[in-house]
């Protein structure tokens, strides 16, 4: 990508079958040197420190996408000099304070009252010159517009409305639902928000009715650890997430016991840890089929890049998702994806071309069949999903959130 007499060139953002992208939906790519760029923005509109509220740390045990998206960004900014700090709700065990990475972490409060905790201590505190702050909003909001000064960004990945009823009781549900897509809008028309996909954005827009023109597309980025390497020699696929009920991973393993039937030498894997791990391990012992479906847990870094070596194809079933970003680092292992068609997976899947779009049940069975039969179009999607995921840049990722952060930073002068 050549530079054309500027820092950045504009790049359009991929297409979804929810509609086309609007001139808003770009990101840019960073210049060679994307440390320097990030300084550069951030001394030009005088921001010197960013803080990151967010419901959940990297380190949280609970921890997804999410979280690992906030530390790669605040990694980032920390390394182009800004001082960096996210606070986030503290499990039960885990440090107050937390230095890593170039940033500090800093848990003041437990895992629900560390929204009224940020919110009382954000309304008494004075403004801070050079401070800038980025809101994580998932689910349950902070309410940054009411007591954060400018600049300031809202992170949102996208919208959760039905996953209310996967993790809360019918009453509680119903208010969060109440909270996320009536209450609180109102509160941030005029705040600029960041979501990862186009398809996200069009989904935000028109459940919350925020203005699109105020919501910006930023993609992930991919770490470099995740590199092709060997593939298993018999048929393997591989899932990875919290389990979740949103996650939907009763409804892989039924999935996986079909595809079985018609590949007896089929190896399975679903990584992750979470709330259904003994819901979702008698699953698989009810078909018994712990010899060839296994469930290990949360897997250390290098034997999850090992997982996606090894895997034909990787499976997701999620219900909601702002990206998916296990399709982008399985791809970028050179590993194809069938995944749920929700927003988010529009874009992080190339239906057709580095995986496959399916419902979870017979067609998501027959597409996983396919791309474990068809050995030439296997490959052709392995390259085209390296391919697509090379274009993933944590640095891109970090200089276009700051260039937005710079903007609102620059109408405040």
């Amino acid at each position: 990508m050549k530079e054309e007499g500027s820092s950045v060139v504009p790049v359009p953002a991929p297409a979804s079958p929810l509609g086309a992208p609007d001139a808003a939906d770009t990101w840019t790519v960073p210049r060679s040197d994307p440390r320097a760029e990030m300084a550069e923005l951030a001394a030009a509109s005088g921001i010197s420190s960013v803080e990151i509220i967010a419901w959940r740390d990297a380190g949280h045990p609970e921890a997804g996408g999410s979280e690992v998206h906030s530390a790669r960004i605040a990694e980032k900014w920390a390394g182009a000099g800004l001082d960096v700090q996210i606070v986030a709700s503290r499990p039960d065990g885990a440090l107050r304070h937390w230095t890593g990475d170039g940033y500090t972490t800093t848990r003041p409060a437990g895992r629900y009252r560390i929204f009224p905790s940020t919110l009382a201590r954000g309304a008494l505190r004075r403004p801070v010159p050079g401070r800038a702050t980025v809101e994580v909003w998932n689910g349950m909001p902070f309410f940054t517009p009411l007591w954060a000064s400018q600049p300031r960004v809202v992170l949102l990945h996208h919208v959760h409305d039905r996953m209310w009823d996967t993790v809360m009781p019918g009453p509680l549900a119903a208010a969060g639902r109440l909270l996320e897509t009536r209450l609180a809008p109102p509160l941030y028309r005029n705040t600029r928000l960041v979501t990862l996909s186009a398809s996200s954005k069009l989904d935000i827009v028109r459940r919350l009715g925020l203005d699109p023109f105020n919501v910006d597309v930023v993609p992930p980025g991919v770490d470099a650890t995740f590199q092709p390497g060997q593939r298993s020699p018999t048929p393997f696929v591989v899932a990875v997430g919290r389990l979740v009920p949103y996650k939907r991973f009763d409804e892989l393993i039924a999935v996986m016991v079909s595809l079985k039937a018609r590949h007896p030498d089929l190896q399975a894997v679903i990584a992750g840890d979470g709330s259904q791990r003994a819901h979702l391990e008698a699953l698989v012992a009810a078909h018994s089929a712990q010899g060839w479906l296994a469930l290990p847990g949360r897997v250390e870094p290098a034997e999850l890049v090992r997982l996606y070596q090894r895997a034909w194809v990787l499976a997701s079933s999620s219900a909601f998702e702002g990206w998916g970003l296990t399709i982008s680092e399985a791809a970028a292992c050179a590993t194809p994806a069938v995944a749920s068609p929700i927003a988010g997976h529009f874009d992080a899947v190339d239906d057709g071309r580095t995986g496959f779009l399916a419902e979870p049940g017979r067609e998501m069975v027959d597409r996983l069949d396919l791309l474990l039969t068809d050995t030439a179009l296997r490959r052709r999607m392995q390259h085209s999903a390296r391919s697509k995921a090379r274009e993933l840049s944590w640095d891109a990722a970090a200089t276009g959130i700051l260039r937005i952060l710079a903007e609102q930073a620059t109408l405040c002068k």
